[in-house]
């Protein structure tokens, strides 16, 4: 049935039929005008559940005030709407939630008046108060109704519980651009034929979303004509884009009061928005830095129609204001209260400081040679750099708190900048080539840097993706090409400039330091944020467990610790490769390496010893004679077979061989050697060892679906999610409150959930048998992958395998895919299928070959076994096999 339009200029009930929203939550109200509007009597549409509580005969424990932007209207908030009515009748805590249709929007009364962003806040008070809603009032806003529910909280702070916004900005710098989408709205001739004489900008808008035409046709009804439309112009024409504006006044007063907000916050973020961009949540940490933000990755703008956000919602209040007694204290940017005080071990720093007289080597550059000889650095040279740059950091205007993003390969250069961040304390933000183009971008651009310090392809990128961030060259460049990449100064000029200057006070302990992505292979990289006080804990437990000393030497090709040597103390040189891809490693290079730092120290990345040991052929006498004088051997990141250290310490006879358990929030977290590895046998999956140091290791139980949901234990033989706890644990996640929130689930502030699995032995031991979302819930209950997969790998011919489940949860059947190098993927031939049948006790469904399997692009070895057990389902089901 045709619904019938609306083109008055009253307000009115909307139509009948409207996906998702129940029309008797739907009121009009009529209130006094303000301001401008004095005298005038103005109605608006509202959708309202305090008269449905009311007939459940619930007291809600507050209001959420839930306020639309442009050109969007109050069905924009029906999934919140619906989700806390449910919550009500679940007996959960009942938020009453009543979602406006601004005056001139949606089903609210359209009048001649042209309302202003302190007439706009204004009116919310009117309806507000004319509804008598009490307190506890919590806001959200979207878009442009952001500004106007917070320009409302700032001025109500004593009814106040908390704010919450998706998508927003309040603040727009003097003399800045406007966005590019709205730049365009804004034009003259461009802005009534845009937004009120045709529907161009709402169709735009919600374009901006994968949205159900149904659903496009709801958002689109209030604005039929011409006539309904001129509050999406009036809207945009009240963008306060310069200091001139009538708007401006009333932004800075809300945006400043920000700042003395001390309720709870919640900032949500889809970042492929447009029109705000991570500039704008940038600001908003700033100024409320008490907020906890969660960035939903692969949303956009329209995110309360991408992400289930109403859910998000309810649970943060539930966690932030019905259960908290206070709201959490403000902190500053850098750091945050939350966690426990930092103990002060000294700084990371403090080696170089020890040895700045020394004129030993620190750090060898094995890519950059001066005769025939890799470029020395000494520590002298090394700790008078970094004080130069520091302190020329420092003169260029980059202060504590600020993120630096560091795109140099490893060697001198970025070690003498990294160690010049940390010491005025900026956080560096380290993001590799691993992570492919677009990952990086995505990375780097969700960091938000105030300052990129890159090499020439790291900066073009930088240019050509639109990176934020002031621009510093690692190496002196052309003017032109300064002036191309938009560089304002190279680290020789910033350490000029430092020469002789005072470096700022250093940063306490609990300060973050660095923000370390993640390689990306179980889902998009996440930044992870280490204190000062956690990257001393990592330098004091790496030195402990290894026995490294001032003598000891380390050669490393694996990215995360290729910058630790001097917070140990020790000299350091990586191996001439590109440690973004850690295949390139030759064995000939890490000899070269090794021979050149006398290092007792070697550590590799899983792919880097899988080609160090396939061209061990290319070695020479003097080549052997370096690497036998090697101690210790490690190699860490993803799984390392037995066969591959072994034929590893072949190449280092004379060293302990150790594979370290870690991941990117926690670079160590247990060690076993080979021999251990060796002696450990009959149980299922990867022998890693013994927690290091003061860490702690506990499994959480997995039920019949594969949820790790038991108490957190340290029983021997039970399978589940790995959760650790240690000094060096990161403190959180970059704005990921979400992720967060789950990695800590059911435990302290300082434990978090790995997702992976395993179980403990009896002699204290940990075993890895895999990632969480890689669990196969059969009928007879979980299948963990690593044992089955260690078992198909024992036949002939097979490579590598994995283990994937097909079929609905909780009814999964195990489905082995081998690689064994056939050109042709899909069944595997009857006798490879009897074969690995034959190797394995684990009942199997079917035997696929592909000719290689899909691993991260960092690591090179981890399995992507979501990707095949998605190919594995649709060659099952029919579908032509094709390559992975």
């Amino acid at each position: 049935m045709r619904r019938p339009r609306v083109t008055g200029p009253q307000a009115t009930l909307p139509p009948s039929g409207l996906p998702g929203l129940d029309p008797s939550l739907s009121r009009l109200v009529a209130v006094d005008g303000v301001l401008a509007d004095a005298g005038a009597t103005r109605t608006w549409h509202i959708l309202d559940t305090g008269a449905a509580l009311d007939r459940r005969g619930v007291e809600p424990v507050g209001t959420i005030v839930a306020v639309h932007g442009n050109p969007t209207w109050s069905y924009l908030w029906r999934a919140l709407v619906t989700a806390s009515l449910a919550r009500a009748d679940a007996g959960r805590p009942a938020w009453r939630v009543v979602a406006v249709d601004q005056l001139e929007m949606g089903f609210s009364e359209r009048t001649p008046l042209r309302r202003t962003l302190a007439q706009r806040i204004a009116d919310l008070d009117a309806l507000i108060a004319e509804l008598g809603i009490p307190g506890p009032i919590v806001t959200l806003g979207h878009d442009w109704g952001g500004p106007v529910s917070l320009g409302w909280a700032v001025e109500n702070r004593e009814r106040l519980a908390a704010v919450m916004a998706l998508n927003t900005a309040v603040h727009h710098p003097d003399g800045a651009a406007l966005p590019f989408a709205l730049r365009v709205a804004t034009a003259r001739g461009m802005l009534a034929a845009g937004t009120t004489g045709t529907t161009a900008f709402l169709d735009v808008t919600l374009a901006l979303a994968d949205l159900d035409p149904a659903v496009r046709a709801a958002f689109r009804s209030p604005y039929a004509t011409v006539a309904r439309r001129r509050g999406i112009g009036g809207f945009v024409a009240d963008i306060p884009a310069t200091p001139d504006h009538e708007s401006t006044p009333a932004l800075h007063r809300m945006s400043a009061g920000l700042r003395e907000l001390t309720v709870p916050a919640l900032l949500l973020r889809g970042p492929k928005d447009p029109v705000f961009g991570e500039d704008h949540l940038d600001d908003l940490t700033e100024r409320m830095p008490h907020a906890d933000v969660h960035r939903f990755e692969g949303a956009g703008h329209l995110i309360a129609e991408e992400r289930p956000y109403a859910d998000v919602v309810l649970d943060w209040l539930d966690e932030k204001v019905t259960d908290a007694a206070t709201p959490p204290p403000r902190t500053r940017r850098s750091s945050r209260a939350a966690a426990p005080a930092a103990k002060d071990t000294g700084r990371l720093w403090d080696a170089l400081v020890a040895r700045r007289a020394d004129d030993d080597t620190a750090v060898i550059d094995m890519s950059t040679t001066r005769g025939a000889e890799p470029l020395r650095v000494s520590w002298r040279q090394l700790a008078a750099r970094v004080d130069e740059i520091a302190a020329g950091l420092d003169a260029f205007g980059v202060r504590a708190g600020d993120r630096v993003s560091l795109l140099v390969q490893p060697g001198p250069t970025l070690t003498a900048a990294l160690y010049a961040c940390l010491r005025i304390g900026a956080v560096v933000v380290v993001a590799d080539r691993g992570l492919g183009i677009r990952g990086l971008s995505r990375a780097v651009r969700g960091a938000v840097p105030d300052v990129v310090i890159g090499e020439t392809a790291g900066l073009a990128a930088a240019r050509a993706l639109g990176w934020p961030g002031r621009r510093i060259s690692a190496a002196a460049l052309p003017a032109a090409s300064s002036r191309a990449l938009g560089v304002e100064a190279s680290l020789s000029d910033l350490a000029r400039a430092g020469r002789g200057r005072t470096l700022p006070e250093p940063p306490p302990a609990d300060a973050d330091a660095a923000v370390l992505f993640t390689s990306g292979s179980t889902g998009p990289a996440k930044g992870v944020v280490y204190t000062h006080a956690q990257l001393i804990a990592l330098r004091d437990t790496l030195a402990a467990h290894f026995g490294v000393t001032a003598e000891t030497g380390l050669v490393t090709g694996f990215a995360p610790f290729a910058l630790l040597g001097p917070a140990l103390g020790t000299r350091s040189a990586t191996p001439d490769m590109d440690v973004s891809a850690p295949r390139t490693l030759t064995a000939d290079a890490v000899a070269a390496a090794v021979r050149a730092s006398d290092a007792r120290i070697v550590f590799l990345s899983p792919a880097a010893v899988a080609n160090v040991v396939a061209t061990s052929a290319e070695l020479t006498d003097a080549d052997r004679a370096a690497l036998g004088r090697v101690e210790t051997f490690l190699s860490t990141g993803a799984p390392v077979s037995v066969d591959l250290l072994r034929r590893a310490q072949a190449l280092m006879p004379n060293a302990t061989a150790h594979t370290p358990y870690g991941m990117t929030e926690c670079l160590l977290v247990a060690d076993v050697t080979l021999p251990e590895i060796e002696a450990a046998r009959g149980d299922r999956g990867v022998c890693v060892g013994r927690p290091l140091g003061t860490g702690e290791v506990r499994i959480s139980a997995l039920d019949d679906l594969g949820r790790a949901i038991g108490e957190p234990t340290t029983d021997t033989g039970v399978t589940g999610e790995i959760v650790i706890s240690a000094p060096h644990l990161k403190r959180g996640y970059f704005r990921l409150h979400l992720t967060d929130r789950e990695a800590r689930r059911g435990l302290g502030e300082r434990w978090h959930r790995t997702g992976d699995v395993g179980h403990l032995d009896a002699d204290g031991r940990l075993w890895v048998e895999g990632r969480l979302p890689h669990v196969i819930t059969t009928a007879d209950g979980p299948v963990t992958p690593v044992g089955v997969e260690q078992d198909v790998e024992t036949v002939d011919g097979v490579s590598r395998a994995a283990a994937v489940g097909v079929g609905p949860a909780g009814r999964q059947v195990v489905v082995a895919v081998a690689e064994t190098g056939d050109r042709r993927p899909g069944l595997a031939s009857p006798d490879l299928t009897d074969a690995v049948r034959a190797a394995t006790a684990q009942r199997l469904a079917a035997v696929l070959v592909v000719p290689a399997l899909p691993t991260d692009i960092r690591h090179n070895s981890k399995i992507d076994r979501s990707r095949v057990a998605a190919w594995a389902e649709r060659v099952l089901s029919g579908e032509k096999p094709t390559a992975l």
